[in-house]
């Protein structure tokens, strides 16, 4: 009797070790099989490239590939600080690209040929005050009750105006001085030595339009003072906090052209400050699309009990990723591995992965030098530890599950037997 005890003892032993062993395998594969019961987002351990294929252009083909992870190192911040376009106010900053990309505008990068300033041309619609010197009767009062604008004479559709003993006068597309000689030279015949002045008393012919994100849009009238790009945001109330300096917009007839405001005031480049001409619109777009994203282990919402992703805005299109890991709250050093730190980048098309190992804290001496790109993701992975602790909590369920399905079988994977 006592030997059939102590072998039933023995097989249940047994059987637990059985169901153990068989738990840990369990354990082992699913790490093998790239943690597939492991709940989140995870980065392969030592991969040098993608799981995912990826569209690439290659000798003017696309092709699918996998992408190589580059790693952040000094040579790789010297070979990106060669080229002048990765600095925030280089020519062909990608940045200066990206709203057309992802808008599917056509616009012509750069602005329209410089234009000397000439002398206002009266057009239609303007309203015109001519002064007779010594003939009253041929010079409309305006009175108290009558503005120069209100008691002025307003050009016709047709481009010309009325005036006694001179009759019809041409004076759209003239400068006043033009108008001037003209009357002049047509009232000679009836008066002697005839002097007269004509002045615009409202310019109501000439409209450019400003839109987008400014204080104040709307219509603003093109006047004797030259209108630029610089005066009119000014006169907008300036740009709001969501503009896009880089990409301002300007459409002339059936054109286009594109803007870099921020060129003009941090490099000083007042070709950027074009006049406007009737008819111009000028949008001043969001910067919605010049943003990157933090994924991962980071502090952000760990109060919540749960941790958030965060989308950062690209400040005059610049960012570096130090940065953006600090806005993104930094790195949770209870949770993330800071030797795998990801960027993700598929600007305009170009898709490529870095990885900067951060486990030394002197690394975001690097970081620091690494400039973004809109729409980047980073991500920063999780560490070994706690995706086993995940695993455990993952498996315990089943092992109380078995212990209730037969509660002769006491199944404890964490207890030494005596």
């Amino acid at each position: 009797m006592a030997v059939n005890a102590y072998k039933k003892r023995l097989d249940a032993r047994i059987m637990h070790i059985k169901v153990v062993i068989n738990l840990f395998i369990l354990i082992i594969l699913s790490q093998l099989a790239a943690c597939t019961i492991v709940p989140g987002q995870h980065m392969q351990q030592f991969a040098t490239q993608s799981s995912t294929e990826m569209p690439v252009r290659e000798n003017n083909e696309t092709i699918l590939k996998k992408l190589d992870i580059k790693t952040i190192n000094a040579q790789l911040i010297v070979d990106l600080e060669k080229d002048i376009n990765n600095r925030s106010l280089g020519p062909d900053n990608v940045a200066n690209h990206y709203f057309d990309y992802r808008i599917g505008a056509n616009t012509i990068k750069g602005v329209p040929a410089k234009e000397d300033y000439s002398q206002y041309r009266v057009g239609a619609r303007d309203v015109l005050t001519i002064t007779v010197w010594g003939h009253p009767e041929l010079t409309i009062p305006a009175g108290e009750f009558r503005n120069a604008e209100s008691a002025g004479n307003v050009v016709g559709e047709d481009g010309t105006i009325f005036y006694p003993f001179a009759g019809v006068v041409q004076a759209a597309g003239r400068t006043v001085e033009e108008i001037r000689d003209d009357l002049i030279g047509k009232l000679s015949t009836y008066i002697e030595n005839v002097q007269l002045d004509v002045r615009v008393a409202a310019y109501r012919s000439q409209r450019a339009y400003i839109v987008g994100e400014v204080a104040q849009p709307g219509i603003q009238t093109v006047k004797d003072i030259p209108l630029t790009v610089l005066e009119a945001i000014n006169n907008a109330g300036g740009v709001t906090a969501e503009a896009d300096l880089r990409n301002i917009t300007l459409t002339r007839d059936d054109k286009t052209y594109s803007i870099n405001l921020l060129s003009l005031y941090e490099g000083g480049n007042t070709s950027q400050n074009v006049l406007l001409q009737h008819g111009d619109v000028l949008n001043v777009p969001d910067n919605v699309f010049n943003k990157v994203f933090v994924l991962g282990e980071t502090t952000l919402g760990r109060g919540f009990g749960i941790g958030r992703a965060r989308d950062l805005i690209m400040n005059k299109g610049r960012l570096t990723l130090t940065e953006a890991l600090s806005q993104g709250g930094g790195l949770d050093q209870e949770t993330s591995d800071a030797a795998r730190i990801f960027v993700f980048r598929t600007a305009l098309g170009n898709s490529e992965i870095f990885h900067l190992d951060a486990k030394s804290p002197d690394a975001f001496l690097l970081a620091e030098r690494f400039p973004l790109q809109p729409r980047d993701v980073i991500f920063v992975d999780r560490a070994e530890g706690i995706r086993w602790n995940q695993i455990i909590a993952q498996i315990q369920p089943t092992v109380t599950l078995l212990n209730a399905f037969d509660g002769s079988l006491k199944v404890q994977p964490f207890r030494s037997f005596p």
